[in-house]
């Protein structure tokens, strides 16, 4: 009767160095990309890449021709974070450094690379702060990535006067913002929110040559005008004049408010305080504490 066959294993860390040695090496290299807006060169093995991502299956498929191929142009994925992808590819590990693991991220989650992708959430996750935190939440909008959304948001809602003052925040697309200015739990004054929400829209006219109105118009919905004192509220309806921001009827909603003495809830009207509220004589007649 023949014997089993017994599977061995041999070490794993001179195999992964070997291979390692292979990333961009032109060596027995039979592709050839050309990475990022720097339109940097890197080789590849074609067999490596199509058996360990469905991707480059798919985008390698076709027979390189005779003579020299054409380089496989990839022209929206840095070549940092390339180099990490083909580093994980290659190894299966990669070196994460924090100014470029969300471009490795995006790449992961284009490619179709999900262990990498997971790598990189926990990575991003670990690393939060004030000045990479608009980053992952765009990032994480983006793709749909529910996880990290969560956790950047609860990051923004304990370091939020911090965050609005940051690059990060003023580039956010305008599905990022929304879910920040709809929550009860940043700690920030509506008066701070509204300045910010202002400097946001500005930027956003500035890049996208619109009026800094229609720019904002996706979000200053979620603005708590009814919040702010009348002293407040006529300052921010004056400066509306002279530069639009906020339509006509949000503002008239909140001076109901005041006229009335309480929040108008069936017309929608947020008078929610938020946990930054700094609290002001009228908020008594308000009917919708902070929760």
């Amino acid at each position: 009767m023949e014997t089993p066959g017994l599977v061995v294993h041999g070490e794993a860390e001179p195999f992964s160095t070997a291979l390692r040695s292979l990333i961009n090496n032109p060596l027995y290299s039979d592709v050839r990309f050309v990475v990022g807006q720097e339109r940097q060169e890197v080789f590849a093995h074609r067999c490596l890449l199509a058996c360990r991502c469905n991707f480059f299956q798919r985008l390698l498929s076709s027979e390189p021709g005779p003579g020299v191929p054409s380089p496989v142009v990839l022209s929206t994925v840095p070549a940092e974070a390339f180099l990490v992808v083909l580093e994980f590819l290659y190894t299966n590990s990669a070196k994460l450094q924090r100014h470029s693991v969300l471009e490795v991220l995006t790449a992961a989650v284009e490619y179709g690379l999900e262990e990498l992708r997971e790598l990189c959430l926990e990575f991003v996750v670990k690393a939060l702060d004030v000045e990479l935190v608009c980053e992952a939440l765009q990032v994480a909008v983006t793709f749909g990535l529910g996880q990290l959304q969560e956790r950047c948001v609860a990051f923004i809602e304990a370091h939020s006067q911090e965050t609005l003052r940051t690059r990060g925040f003023l580039e956010l697309s305008a599905p990022a913002l929304l879910p920040l200015l709809r929550s009860d739990k940043l700690c920030v004054d509506e008066a701070e929110l509204v300045l910010a929400a202002r400097s946001w829209a500005r930027v956003g006219a500035a890049v996208l040559e619109r009026p800094v109105a229609e720019v904002a118009a996706p979000v200053v919905r979620e603005l708590r005008l009814a919040l702010l004192a009348p002293a407040e509220l006529s300052a921010l309806e004056e400066q509306n004049r002279r530069e639009p921001l906020i339509p006509v009827e949000q503002i008239v909603e909140a001076w109901k408010c005041h006229a009335l003495r309480r929040g108008d809830a069936a017309r929608g009207t947020p008078c929610r305080r938020r946990r930054g509220t700094l609290p002001r004589e009228h908020h008594r007649f308000l009917d919708l504490p902070f929760k």
